[in-house]
């Protein structure tokens, strides 16, 4: 489980094919008085949830291994990474931490794509093009995350969100790179998924 607070951005290293799958290769920067995760811990990279299965040092960084299997790579963007690309990180929370976000499972429900963006005094309108599919778990003023990270939802329109984000979102996370057209892993809220389950059960036969 996750908080959708990003604690630090990561650099792709490598990508390498595996079978149906792939190895994601991370050079990740923590903090100095971060534990830096272990071979079998969790981090959402894009906010999707990634067990550690290979680790490695380089000067001033972490070095991870991710493996990726085919049902990953079908609901997530990360085909379209290259070495180079910034990715968000965030560790697993312990039980007891304070949640200053929401409830981030690291279960993407697919992806969206950044079609406005809109610079203001101190802040950036962010409009993001998302499935049908998802459309009944979003709720304005509710939580979304948008690779990750812990975001409000402003506004809604048929086939679109918006969200905005303060110069601290901007500068500690991804979301303002690559521009108009980028894709990004969104996962709705976990609350509005078991409310849609449960009426979907208790409807009235047809």
């Amino acid at each position: 489980m996750f908080t959708g607070l990003i604690e630090t951005m990561g650099r792709v290293a490598a990508w390498t094919p595996q079978g149906e799958g792939a190895r994601l290769t991370l050079a990740v920067a923590w903090g100095k008085d971060t534990q830096e995760p272990v071979i079998g811990d969790s981090v959402a990279v894009n906010g999707c949830c990634l067990t550690v299965v290979e680790v490695g040092a380089a000067p001033l960084v972490q070095v991870l291994g991710f493996d990726l299997s085919h049902e990953t790579l079908a609901r997530t963007a990360f085909t379209r990474l290259k070495p180079g690309d910034l990715v968000n990180c965030e560790r697993a929370m312990r039980l007891g931490d304070r949640l200053g976000g929401h409830l981030v499972s690291g279960h993407v429900d697919g992806v969206a794509q950044l079609t406005g963006l809109v610079a203001r005094e101190g802040a950036w309108d962010l409009t993001y093009a998302v499935s049908p599919a998802v459309e009944p778990e979003l709720v304005v003023k509710g939580s979304v995350a948008l690779d990750g990270v812990s975001l409000t939802i402003n506004d809604l329109l048929p086939g679109s969100l918006q969200v905005t984000i303060i110069p601290h979102t901007a500068a500690h996370t991804q979301l303002l790179t690559g521009g108009t057209g980028k894709w990004v892993h969104i996962e709705t809220d976990l609350l509005a998924k078991h409310v849609r389950r449960l009426l979907q059960f208790s409807a009235p036969a047809a």
